[in-house]
């Protein structure tokens, strides 16, 4: 099978707004557009994050914050939000820092360089967010009690990742998980791994559905493709392509979010610290 690199396509890209705060912010407003998973994951976030807010000053422990769009989502979103943002990846913790510390307001965000596996932190959090990392770590277990001990009593641990199902594209042999410990978790499997760690879930659900892949593989998937190919030089012939498929992709998209999925790509899961 083919396992196509997805971290060089990234670290390139990343290497591409460092410089400038207008690109990144125009670089966060593209992974959320396009990134079917974001369209779910901030419906949550907003969902629990508004009771929050409504109630005070809160925390929340950002626990693999990639390129930080989503801290930037929260950050805008929340006014009484505090986030711990940490990644293994120095280089990424420090392009965040520097945007965020000159655009963001930087006392509401810290920045940590830490490994899941070996957490020291003093505080307790209000919501926990864990993004597409899970699948990376080998003892997963260890990480999601990990991250649910820095859980105040009845606070929440939202996790999304590709599901067991995400090697079947149905269309070839590629694939992106060659990076991955695992292809994925189906519900009982993560339901069953948050039981252990004192979580109980409150919503598991499958995203990239049947619209959802096709948007994925327009969208992502063959330009990815083409990047790991020709490199930054495929974003001239993607400056044409997107135009044309981004209405098709946006209405994919919408219709994953809207449908009942039984199965699908990938998969989140919300749940309570008891």
């Amino acid at each position: 099978m083919t396992k196509i690199a997805y971290d060089p396509v990234k670290d390139r890209l990343a290497n591409l707004v460092r410089n400038s705060g207008t690109l990144r912010r125009i670089f966060y407003f593209l992974l959320n557009l396009l990134f079917l998973r974001s369209w779910y994951l901030r419906r949550i976030i907003a969902q629990k994050g508004d009771v929050l807010d409504s109630l005070g000053n809160w925390d929340l422990l950002d626990a693999g914050c990639g390129f930080g769009q989503y801290d930037h989502f929260i950050l805008k979103r929340f006014e009484n939000v505090h986030i711990t943002s940490i990644d293994v990846k120095e280089s990424y913790l420090e392009d965040n820092k520097r945007f965020f510390l000159k655009e963001i307001e930087k006392e509401r965000i810290d920045f940590k360089l830490g490994d899941l596996l070996n957490l020291n932190l003093e505080k307790k959090f209000d919501l926990i967010i864990c993004i597409d990392v899970l699948e990376h770590i080998e003892d997963d277990q260890k990480v999601i009690q990990n991250l649910s001990s820095l859980l105040k009593k009845g606070g929440y641990f939202l996790m999304h990742s590709p599901s067991h199902l995400s090697e079947e594209d149905g269309d070839d042999d590629e694939t992106f998980v060659g990076e991955h410990a695992r292809t994925g978790y189906s519900k009982k499997e993560i339901e069953e791994k948050m039981m252990i760690a004192d979580l109980l879930p409150e919503l598991t659900q499958y995203t990239y559905g049947k619209w959802g892949r096709r948007a994925w593989k327009i969208s992502i998937k063959w330009p990815m493709l083409v990047l790991n190919k020709i490199k930054l030089w495929g974003l001239i012939p993607l400056a044409f392509y997107y135009p044309v498929i981004l209405p098709i992709t946006l209405l994919l998209n919408f219709a994953d979010l809207l449908s009942k999925k039984k199965t699908g790509n990938g998969i989140f899961s919300i749940a309570k610290r008891i």
